[in-house]
């Protein structure tokens, strides 16, 4: 189980929320005034965790809406082949290959720590130190 379900409410900016099957950080948030016969609509914006697409979502207010499990995993970088690294889990030894992003790439080596968000069964490497 990679999700939860939440109340559109409860949302805030800098949280996680499944846009189209992908999982978002909420960057903007703007809610509508209630109708008369209507309910309050929330436009809720956010970037892909994954592939940096910009996705919008519009759900009334009391509407439940996907939430992401989002876990933080430590890896040891053990080689590095262009824009690809290979890593092993620090806790389960397991060994799997991400691709870098542009911004790490100056800082990936073989020896170094990676911090990893994972979330849907997908990973995506956010630190090299």
């Amino acid at each position: 189980m990679s999700k939860i379900f939440s109340s559109a409410k409860e949302l805030k900016e800098g949280k996680y929320v499944i846009i189209e099957d992908i999982p978002c950080r909420i960057v903007n948030i703007d809610s509508s005034k209630p109708g008369k016969h209507g309910a309050a609509k929330m436009r809720v914006t956010g970037i892909g965790v994954f592939d940096s697409q910009k996705k919008m979502l519009l759900v009334p207010s009391d509407a439940d809406v996907e939430v992401p499990i989002i876990e933080r995993q430590t890896a040891q970088v053990v080689a590095v082949n262009g824009q690809t690294a290979q890593l092993m889990d620090t806790t389960t030894y397991e060994v799997f290959e991400l691709s870098i992003p542009e911004e790490l790439m100056k800082d990936a080596a073989a020896g170094k720590e990676a911090d990893l968000m994972c979330a849907m069964d997908r990973k995506v490497i956010t630190r090299i130190h």
